[in-house]
């Protein structure tokens, strides 16, 4: 009996075994793929750490099966080996095939795509690698035989090689798709060129459609918004003076890929900890084509007139660049003292450079390590050299000939000097002193005119509107003596009507919560907004006195310019300029035109912002630290001291201006949660995700931004936090927040609890008491006030 119990353990223990080890071959065989194996469609093959997966799959719009390998999900294909062979049904497998390479065979059997690698005769492997490269190796050895990242498609990985071989002229390139739907080869390709001074270039079929300015080691001088440590590692090597190869590399939590789209734009996508945060798209322009002003064109997309020759040159055929058609570019207008011939006469003047600051400078560079002294000399000595740049790491770079795909930059580029003979450099000194005497005169002139005009405008007005006025300032003056009248601007309650026909339904744009806004047009022609407040819009003559006093103080660039006001009888109308664009909110809160705002934009709107902020409120007494007779205000953005008591202090437009941050950052408009949310609003999300240490939630997924601005828009964030703290002692002053935004204060302490959360436990713990039958002792009544 024992000696059956034991073999039964005995049994049993054998059977474990087995499983255990078809388990453990199983879970260490997922990235791998042996001889004796296939993957059917649906099945797949995932990398170790789960990040890449290899299998079947269909793009959009389409029936067709290809095996692919994609980063995460099926909207991340990165790489497609039958791209040009597609399977017709869900029949087909990948396996290695009889003659040891990888295979992509459909239902009978038929190669339709191989690594065609010759002459294997050793046993392989595949395996599918954490950095998304599949490669094929020698069972024995662990020799690479074969690897997708040397036959790319349209994505550029991490560790991936994109090279050119100097020598034979073969290249490790990108291929776009021809379409979403169409994996096949298309018509753009990018590539490694250049050897002297390496940089991308996107290829139209046999055409150059892009190209990335020269690699310093650094920055690719031609990408504007390129900065040093771009992507966390751009290295461009060179190896045995034969192959020159581009790679990038990311740290940790970090991940991006770069996608050679059908339309030939090269974007960016990176991932934070497999979230993404950012897309970028090297397409911004016209002036990001390749040669769209032509030989010896300026192409500048910040001017109306996008190309221009440069100084010294003219159009090459006048009647096409009328038109707008640059493409033939411009010629010289006076020859090079090289170029002349020699009549005996006394020598002519020497040529010279004029420069060009900031430029994406032109293609076909060639370039010697020499000083820049001698970089202009030798340019001067070769009457073939056209202009010359130098940069600190590159050294002297130089163009001989035709000088094409010159973009004017904003910032960083290079200077570029461009040679021209010695009288155009005279005509240039002429043209800018003659500049100088015109604009003097005529700046003078026009204060001259304006200031005339302003006169009998005032004149004018005083004459006609001097009696509604003085009824107006009758009428404020007894509602708060303190105000200085004559700072406000006054408008007749005639022309208001008559600059929106009466307050027309055809001129009707909206209503808001102090009632309807109408467009209008006064005498001069000035388009405007008119806010009519109603009688039930619950604003007082006093609170609709301090919109007027704030506002008329804030002419800041980002803001809304209050034009006038007018108040007769029971009517109060503010008058602002009109936004045809639409305002902030409507851009940051639309999922469409959200994507316009990047975090550049953002950024500069904060700080216009905070520069200006800090005087929307009413004191009485003047005092710093004020109780007001009644609460206004937008509702959402009041502090807690003061939306609960009245109370009012610098600290609570710091309080506002930090759920203003938190929304700038999120996307989120502050009262778009709902109950079934975040109860706390943008303030309160934030809150949560700080203590869950995941703010990165909290960025707007529609923001682009470099990588370099990560921390920036976190510390952003957290400085939004430190402004909503529910004490108002424990936030910021305006000025230590601006300090805090520009790093001049490195480090941030942690914030404290949110305003309003104390205070929401407080109510729903008191509640089931109220529904009971108990009191509430809180008498303050909140008056709700809908944004302007």
């Amino acid at each position: 009996m024992q000696q059956e119990c034991f073999n039964s353990h005995k049994n049993m223990f054998s059977f474990f075994l087995i499983i255990s080890s078809f388990y453990l071959d199983l879970v260490t065989a997922l990235d791998t793929l042996k001889s004796s194996q296939i993957i059917k469609d649906p099945e797949t093959l995932s990398s170790n750490d789960g990040a890449f997966k290899l299998g079947f799959f269909s793009p959009q719009d389409s029936s067709n099966r290809y095996v692919g390998i994609w980063y995460l999900n099926l909207s991340n294909v990165v790489w497609v080996a039958n791209r040009n062979q597609p399977l017709r049904d869900s029949t087909g497998i990948f396996t290695i095939s009889k003659d040891h390479n990888l295979a992509v065979m459909n239902g009978k059997e038929h190669v339709l795509w191989s690594s065609n690698v010759s002459n294997l005769t050793r046993n392989s492997t595949a395996q599918l690698l954490n950095s998304g490269n599949l490669v094929l190796q020698d069972v024995n050895t662990g020799e690479v035989l074969w690897e997708s990242f040397q036959h790319p498609c349209n994505t550029f990985m991490p560790k991936m090689r994109l090279s050119t071989n100097k020598i034979t002229g073969e290249k490790v390139k990108l291929t776009s798709w021809k379409s979403p739907s169409d994996p096949s080869i298309g018509d753009f390709s990018l590539s490694v060129e250049r050897p002297n001074t390496p940089e991308m270039l996107v290829w139209n079929q046999a055409q150059p459609y892009w190209r990335s300015g020269p690699w310093n080691g650094s920055v690719f001088l031609g990408m504007e918004g390129m900065l040093s440590g771009y992507l966390h590692g751009f290295h461009l090597e060179n190896e045995k003076d034969e192959i020159f190869y581009l790679t990038f590399s990311h740290e940790s939590p970090f991940y991006g890929l770069l996608v050679l789209n059908p339309e030939g734009t090269f974007e960016e996508m990176t991932w934070q900890n497999k979230m993404k945060i950012f897309n970028w798209k090297n397409l911004q322009s016209g002036c990001d084509i390749y040669g769209f002003c032509g030989a010896f064109g300026s192409c500048n997309s910040q001017i109306s007139e996008t190309c221009s020759c440069l100084i010294g040159f003219e159009p090459k055929n006048v009647e096409e660049w009328n038109r707008q058609n640059w493409t033939s570019g411009c010629v010289r207008r006076t020859p090079l003292q090289c170029e002349r011939p020699r009549n005996g006469s006394e020598a002519e003047k020497e040529d010279g450079f004029l420069k060009m600051e900031m430029t994406k400078v032109p293609d076909f560079s060639e370039q010697q390590s020499i000083t820049e002294d001698q970089c202009r000399s030798g340019c001067l000595q070769n009457c073939s050299c056209t202009a010359y740049a130098f940069d600190a790491i590159i050294s002297c770079m130089y163009w001989t000939g035709n000088l094409i795909d010159i973009v004017k930059f904003s910032k960083g580029g290079l200077t570029l000097y461009i040679r021209v003979a010695n009288s155009e450099l005279a005509e240039e000194k002429d043209s800018r002193n003659m500049t100088v005497i015109i604009t003097v005169p005529v700046i003078v002139g026009t204060v001259i005119i304006a200031a005339s005009a302003y006169v009998l405008r005032t004149r004018i007005a005083k004459h006609f509107g001097e009696k509604q006025r003085e009824s107006q300032r009758e009428t404020l003056n007894g509602s708060q003596k303190s105000v200085k009248l004559e700072d406000l601007p006054l408008l007749d309650f005639e022309q208001v009507a008559a600059a929106t026909n009466n307050f027309h339904s055809a001129n009707f744009l909206g209503k808001g919560g102090f009632g309807p806004v109408y467009k209008g047009v006064l005498e001069d022609g000035q388009e405007v907004a008119v806010k009519r407040l109603s009688n039930v819009s619950r604003q007082g003559l006093e609170e609709f006195m301090n919109e007027v006093m704030v506002i008329s103080k804030l002419q800041h660039r980002n803001l809304v310019r209050l034009l006038g006001c007018c108040v007769k009888a029971e009517e109060k109308m503010l008058i602002y300029e009109f936004m045809p664009n639409k305002s902030l909110d409507k851009f940051l809160f639309d999922r469409k035109l959200q994507k316009l705002l990047d975090w550049k934009k953002r950024f500069n709107i904060i700080e216009g912002i905070i520069r200006d902020f800090g005087m929307a409120k009413i004191f009485e007494g003047g005092d710093d630290d004020a109780k007001t007779r009644r609460v206004v205000g937008t509702y959402g953005y009041m502090a807690p001291e003061y939306a609960m008591k009245g109370q009012f202090s610098d600290k609570s437009d710091v309080y506002s201006f930090g759920v203003l941050l938190l929304e700038i950052t999120s996307g989120r408009r502050n009262s778009s949660f709902d109950n079934n949310e975040h109860y706390l609003g943008v303030t309160g999300f934030a809150w949560k995700l700080w203590n869950e240490e995941n703010l990165l939630s909290l960025i707007d997924p529609e923001v682009s931004y470099p990588v370099c601005d990560h921390d920036q828009i976190l510390r952003c964030i957290h400085i939004g936090l430190l402004c909503v703290q529910e004490l108002a002692r424990e936030r910021p002053n305006m000025t230590t927040v601006l300090a805090m935004l520009n790093s001049e204060i490195v480090n941030l302490p942690p914030p404290k609890e949110v305003a309003f959360v104390q205070r929401h436990k407080s109510l729903n713990s008191g509640s089931s008491q109220e529904n009971q039958g108990g009191g509430s002792a809180n008498n303050v009544t909140l008056t709700e006030i809908q944004g302007r």
